[in-house]
């Protein structure tokens, strides 16, 4: 039995690192060997009032309204109790009265497959902890969530106070809805003005994202508007124009675009959220980002995620977010569920290799990389020549076939996806316990986030690499960047390793 406190979030075993100078809340993770969920301990409002002494004597500066919502709520908890708290805050549009409003849910079944402890080393916290909106606690329930996973534990109590957030954790362990929720509980639905913005890389994560959006809000009344670029600047302003507030947004170009023609009013948009920010910040986004703060309230609020942060996030963060509060997860770069082979082969041997995974493992699903557009192409008509199921995906179809391809693949009409690094962010597809590396990447970044497709949330996956002469310097060079060791792939691979 993991023998931890229970802290109340943000204290104590709080994982962290890197910054530790500028948050004394931060300490290193607690070693642990067994990762079963501990029980309450009757001390946490205790520990929640510290807690909120502590925040408030650290960061007199950030103490806006915003923040005291939440230092209100667990005020409210320590004066009334948990149960009557939540019934308290959570009772609007729902009956208060009633005695288990979680039995009148839609709970999908429990998902019992086996988990590593990057979802599930977790404090113990309930979302009830943490006093939503029981509307908000109905949409996490019915989407299947039963706890929040350490980045959830980490990101909410916190992005409820208000306070900047730079957040790094694996792909694949809850990091959409560690900002989606937060987002939502902060909304004001009687000020029906654009309050957040996110912004993401491409286009299929921008549709998941304001799916997660939906599907977490459906029992509030709140508008989640999703524009992927591409589309007439007519439609979003259009858009614009009914009642908004959530705008989801594929890079920031077009929506810098229609604020420079007050098209697109950000005067109340008090929290701007950037997923994969590693991406979003590279030099072809970076200074329309720097140009769409300009229209942001001055006490806006800055949430980043990502799972790799290179040194143009921290450029960044020095200049817009001085003192965040920084979370890092990420004790390795790899997944711990995710076995790691390699297969050494000649370029004209690829296919046959392939041919030969395919009829030896268990593959739910599985995507395919290759490194160039017309090699998606041709591969997939090589793999529908073998008799295989087979989607492809890149940037250059169109924008319609892109989508119909990615929801029929996500809704498991094809077992196998080809596709270019177009699908390494983000993309979480739950069935996906293979990917195969047709084509090894160049660095060690991109090498990350395709095998991260594989093994979401703390499931198990595999990825395997076929490697030519041309490829063995770069595998020698990201085995030494990511700290692993990607080893030759055996006669016979244990199904227990990916399917359990």
């Amino acid at each position: 039995m993991n023998n931890r406190g229970r802290y109340p979030p943000g204290i104590g075993n709080a994982r962290g690192g890197g910054n530790a100078g500028q948050n004394p809340n931060l300490y290193g993770r607690a070693p642990h060997h067994q990762h079963q969920y501990v029980q309450r301990n009757p001390l946490q409002n205790q520990q929640n009032q510290s807690f909120q002494q502590q925040y408030q004597q650290q960061h007199p500066q950030q103490q806006h309204p915003q923040q005291q919502l939440w230092l209100r709520r667990n005020q409210m908890g320590s004066d009334l109790g948990g149960n009557e708290a939540a019934k308290s805050v959570q009772s609007g549009g729902v009956d208060a009265s009633s005695q288990d409003w979680k039995a009148q849910l839609k709970i999908p079944p429990q998902d019992t497959r086996y988990k590593t402890e990057d979802v599930t080393a977790t404090k113990g916290n309930e979302f009830e902890d943490y006093f939503l909106k029981r509307e908000l606690l109905m949409g996490i329930y019915e989407k299947g969530f039963e706890r929040p996973s350490p980045i959830q534990e980490e990101s909410i109590p916190i992005a409820l106070t208000g306070s900047d957030i730079l957040a790094r954790a694996k792909n694949g362990t809850g990091k959409t809805a560690a900002f989606c929720i937060p987002a939502l509980e902060k909304i004001d639905q009687d000020n029906n003005v654009i309050q957040v913005v996110i912004l993401v890389p491409t286009r299929e994560l921008a549709l998941q994202t304001s799916q997660v959006c939906k599907e977490l809000g459906k029992h509030l009344k709140i508008q989640v508007m999703v524009t992927t670029g591409g589309t007439s600047l007519k439609d979003d302003i259009m858009s614009l124009y009914i009642s908004l507030f959530i705008y989801l947004w594929r890079t920031p170009g077009r929506i810098l675009d229609l604020a420079k023609k007050v098209f697109c009013v950000l005067k109340n948009c008090s929290m701007l959220i950037m997923d994969e920010a590693d991406k979003l910040l590279s030099p072809e986004f970076q200074p329309s980002i720097e140009q769409l703060i300009q229209f942001l309230p001055a006490h806006r609020q800055v949430l980043m995620f990502s799972a790799t942060f290179p040194v143009t996030v921290k450029e960044f963060k020095e200049k817009y977010l001085p003192k965040p509060y920084i979370i890092n997860l990420m004790d390795e770069l790899t997944l711990k569920g995710i076995t790691q082979y390699y297969a050494f082969v000649e370029e004209r041997q690829k296919v046959h290799c392939l041919n030969t995974l395919f009829s030896k493992l268990q593959i739910n699903q599985s995507i395919i990389f290759c490194n160039s557009v017309n090699r998606v192409e041709l591969l997939a008509k090589k793999i529908t020549e073998l008799g295989y199921s087979c989607f492809y995906i890149h940037a250059k179809m169109l924008q319609d076939h892109r989508n119909r391809v990615f929801h029929d693949f996500r809704n498991g009409a094809c077992r196998n996806l080809v596709c270019t690094d177009l699908f390494t962010r983000g993309i979480d597809i739950q069935a996906v316990n293979v990917v195969i590396n047709f084509d090894f990447p160049k660095n060690a970044e991109t090498y990350l986030h395709r095998v991260g497709r594989s093994g979401r949330f703390g499931h198990l996956g595999l990825a395997v690499n076929l490697i030519t002469y041309e490829d063995r310097f770069n595998l020698y060079r990201i085995e030494q960047e990511l700290g692993t060791e990607i080893k030759q792939i055996p006669p016979q691979i244990d199904q227990a390793i990916y399917c359990r």
